[in-house]
């Protein structure tokens, strides 16, 4: 249906114009979730645990950020001669490197003791984190939205006939980087570890590599992800008022993402996100007009998309198939 609407609509006079609007909005979405779809997968395939709390991880991640820029700027009080944007950049990175030490302590506390246990019951641990870091955050935020005092605002930029909000290009580029220094992180000794431990956890183990530490990398990692995708969810175009109490639910928005592109494919949670961010893009900006649809219909093109994937490939498109012998 999305489709054919596309085609149709880019076909009339001014339709190359808005599908390539479309589809840049969808991309510069699409990385979002697939940042957030990447920190999911990462802790999953290290420690098989399914971590319902990423998104309160994420508004947590973002919340620290307006509160080392605006709240107490920090590192700007200390660096008053340096440009905004470099100021800003700095308290970001000190947030996300804040949130991944709270992943790690997370994963310490909560979710190493329950080595061994059904994941039943560490799933409901996840479940009751997520509840706890919620909670927090929105009491932190006074429950209202909390600027994040990003240097971006609401500017555009023109590429001929493309038109996409600076926020939207910092997305994208942050996003290439991420991709690359995990790309060279997986090649190094430490990588290597995480790869042969979310292979065999056994295995790792008579091969000397220490699998707890291995989880608090992986839980580092993922909750610094969450936090990037936490971070760019909420300043404008996608959230121009700030980091809220529904910031948490972006992350629910991008679960489909992870189950596209399989619960275990690093490569699959890039692609899920890019899949759904675009069909999400496309089914608002060429389907929203249709009124039987419904104005909402937008928001459940992603778990349509999940559903079909399901049907033809129930390990999503990457995802590694179990053989069960009976």
């Amino acid at each position: 249906m999305i489709a054919i609407g596309v085609i149709g609509q880019a076909v009339v006079p001014g339709g190359f114009d808005k599908f390539i609007n479309a589809l840049g909005s969808g991309i510069a979405l699409g990385a979002i979730y697939a940042l957030l779809a990447l920190g999911f997968v990462i802790i999953f395939k290290a420690t098989q645990v399914v971590n319902f709390a990423h998104g309160a991880i994420a508004a947590l991640g973002a919340y620290l950020v307006s509160y080392f820029a605006v709240t107490v700027n920090i590192p700007g009080r200390w660096i008053t001669g340096a440009p905004d944007w470099l100021q800003w950049m700095l308290s970001a990175l000190i947030a996300v490197a804040a949130t991944a030490l709270i992943g790690m302590i997370i994963e310490r506390i909560t979710i190493r003791p329950m080595i061994g246990e059904p994941l039943f019951a560490v799933a409901m641990i996840t479940l009751g984190l997520d509840l706890i870091i919620r909670t927090i955050s929105n009491d932190l935020m006074d429950n209202t939205n909390t600027g994040l005092g990003d240097p971006w605002g609401v500017s555009f930029v023109d590429i001929g006939p493309l038109r996409m909000a600076n926020t939207q290009i910092a997305t994208l580029v942050i996003t290439v980087i991420v991709v690359i220094l995990l790309a060279l992180f997986f090649r190094s000794r430490t990588g290597v570890a995480v790869r042969a431990t979310a292979f065999d956890q056994e295995a790792a183990m008579a091969q000397g590599i220490s699998v707890g530490k291995v989880f608090a990398i992986a839980w580092g990692i993922g909750a610094a992800l969450a936090a990037l995708g936490g971070i760019f969810s909420s300043v404008a175009p996608r959230g121009a008022a700030g980091v809220s109490p529904f910031t948490a639910l972006v992350a629910f928005r991008a679960f489909p993402a992870v189950i596209i592109g399989g619960l275990d494919s690093i490569v699959g949670a890039i692609v899920g996100g890019l899949i759904i961010g675009i069909a999400e893009v496309f089914a608002g900006s060429y389907l929203g007009q249709i009124s039987w649809l419904g104005n909402g219909f937008a928001g459940i093109v992603p778990w349509l998309a999940m559903m079909v994937v399901l049907l033809v490939k129930p390990y999503g498109l990457f995802g590694t198939e179990e053989i069960r012998r009976v």
